[in-house]
């Protein structure tokens, strides 16, 4: 770089030198030849064309002033004939000279002062009388002092070089040799040596680099310090989980797992799992490619029977921090003791209520025949009360066998086809009359035309009645029900609403739980048991639909039943 920017700045001003001086040379021609045929020269040399003998005077004057004009062996002067131009005496025998711009205007009675730089030649003409004075420099001189001056140029520039030469070398390794270091360092830095410094003291932009990477050296081991710790929790944690964690990386292969989830799962080799194939083993009925590709946010939640034990998987969707997908994590759960106590008190209730029918209907016929044979209006009294509470007692143990029923699959469905629309036209018909009864008002409307369905009808009906009893119940004086029925995307939708006393935020996530009643007092005064919508969630997920409950506390009150059309379901 020095030494193209010596001979850069040589060349540039040696080209600049030698226009200066040509300029230079031209002017000071043109100047000497002006000052030169002055008034009295002039004068003298139109005496002398007008005399005896005119050419040889013309020439003895000339010659007199020859030092004023500069004439040397490179320049001379020429009389010339003012009409033809031909050489007629000159300083130098010569027979020709070139008619040139000068020429031509001193034909025309101009002086000829024209100097261009582009020429290889100066001249200058004057007219006088019938002849012209004609000085012509060949510019010799000219020449060979641009070539000294070029001499001069090339020898200060092979010195210029060789300076620049040692000169850069020796700058160049107080450049380079810190950039070698910080390379050396950053190489290191890459490695893992995060504790490498660099010792340049200097108070330039080196030194200040060689600092900036210091700080930043120092602020990458920090970081990842950090992050290390925080890797090391995370591991600790996740070692020590009672819980198995799994993670899947888009390709479908385990990023990662915990010594919980290869116990559970019995995985002895997890570097051949493929996440489609492990699941469909499991009967999962789970698809990477669903979840990544039609992004699926919400946890999916699996049931897993794995050689007699039971498992709830949960799987999600994770992201990079450039927001794209990357894979799924699993979350696996033993609840297979929770699951043999729910299996115990589910065969326990079922026991029970089967064991109880026989008592009740025993009380009950002694409980009618004691009313129907006292004539004591106190004992009658409390035979009814008796009576009452068997029957609430018989409807809660009809329910529970129910429930058993439902729990075991042995609960018969019988699929058969129906208009769903004439059914809940029934229904509300059926209902309108306890509406009324309670001052109430209400009304079906189906918003859009309503397909034939293929379900059992019977239970669909229980379902539909019990939430509309429902709805009338907890309805005040002069509260409207509405009922609306649709078909989107091969499902029918049956929405009821009301205007009731709604259910508060803190009981909805326990709405659908056995004997979960979010007003114990009024609902055992309805004849509530509590079972009705545990019963009617079930009956839904057998048809392998769906029922949802959102509701205002004092506001009112909306579920949502949906149910598939297809026969297949």
């Amino acid at each position: 770089m020095f030494v193209l920017l010596v001979i850069a700045i040589m060349m540039i001003f040696g080209t600049f030198l030698q226009d200066r001086i040509s300029v230079f040379y031209h002017n000071n021609f043109k100047n000497q030849m002006t000052l030169a045929f002055s008034t009295e020269l002039t004068q003298q040399i139109s005496l002398a064309a007008g005399g005896a003998d005119a050419l040889a005077t013309m020439k003895k004057t000339l010659d007199t002033y020859s030092g004023r004009m500069g004439i040397n062996s490179n320049r001379n002067y020429y009389i010339l004939d003012k009409k033809t131009g031909n050489i007629l005496i000159g300083s130098e025998a010569t027979a020709y000279v070139e008619k040139t711009s000068n020429i031509i205007s001193a034909m025309a009675d101009n002086v000829g002062d024209l100097a261009p730089t582009d020429q290889p030649y100066l001249d200058y003409a004057v007219p006088v009388s019938n002849y012209i004075i004609y000085v012509k420099d060949t510019k010799d001189e000219l020449l060979e002092l641009i070539r000294t001056i070029l001499a001069i140029i090339a020898q200060a520039l092979m010195i210029g070089i060789l300076i620049s030469i040692i000169l850069g070398f020796f700058m160049s390794k107080t450049i380079t040799r810190p950039i070698s270091n910080l390379t050396k360092k950053a190489e290191r830095l890459a490695e893992g040596e995060f504790d490498s410094r660099i010792e340049n003291r200097a108070k330039d932009e080196i030194g200040k680099l060689s600092r900036t990477f210091n700080y930043m050296a120092s602020m990458i081991k920090n970081s990842m310090d950090e992050i290390a710790q925080e890797k090391n929790k995370l591991e600790t944690v996740l070692r020590y989980m009672t819980d198995g964690i799994m993670a899947f990386d888009i390709n479908q292969h385990i990023m990662h797992i915990n010594p919980a989830a290869k116990q559970m799962l019995g995985i002895d080799d997890e570097k051949t799992i493929v996440f489609d194939n492990y699941f469909t083993d499991l009967q999962a009925n789970i698809c990477m490619a669903e979840m990544i590709y039609l992004e699926h946010f919400a946890t999916i939640e699996r049931d897993l029977d794995i050689n007699g034990k039971y498992f709830k998987a949960y799987f999600a969707t994770f992201k990079t921090d450039n927001d794209k997908l990357s894979g799924v994590v699993v979350v696996i759960q033993d609840v297979t003791q929770t699951q043999m106590l729910e299996f115990s008190r589910r065969e326990f209730v079922a026991n029970v209520s089967h064991e109880l029918r026989t008592p009740l209907t025993t009380i009950k016929s002694y409980a009618e025949t004691l009313y129907e044979s006292s004539d004591d209006e106190s004992d009658r009294k409390f035979l009814g009360v008796i009576g009452r509470e068997v029957d609430r007692m018989t409807r809660i143990v009809k329910e529970l066998l129910t429930l058993s029923s439902l729990d075991y699959n042995k609960l018969a469905i019988s699929k058969t086809e129906f208009s769903l629309d004439e059914l809940i036209s029934d229904i509300v018909t059926k209902l309108s009359m306890d509406a009324k009864n309670h001052k109430q008002m209400i009304q079906y409307n189906a918003s859009t035309q309503m397909p034939i369905m293929y379900a059992d009808m019977d239970r669909i009906e229980q379902v539909i009645t019990n939430i509309i009893s429902n709805s009338i119940k907890y309805t005040g004086e002069g509260g409207l029900i509405e009922v609306y029925a649709g078909y989107l995307y091969n499902e029918v939708y049956i929405k009821i609403k009301d205007n009731g006393i709604g259910i508060p935020d803190k009981d909805l996530p326990r709405i659908f739980e056995r004997f979960y009643r979010v007003d114990k007092a009024r609902s055992r005064e309805h004849g509530g048991t509590g079972l009705g919508l545990a019963i009617a969630q079930e009956i839904i997920k057998l048809h392998g639909g769906t029922i949802t409950i959102d509701s205002e506390y004092k506001k009112g009150t909306e579920v949502i039943i949906k149910l598939p059309v297809n026969k297949d379901v």
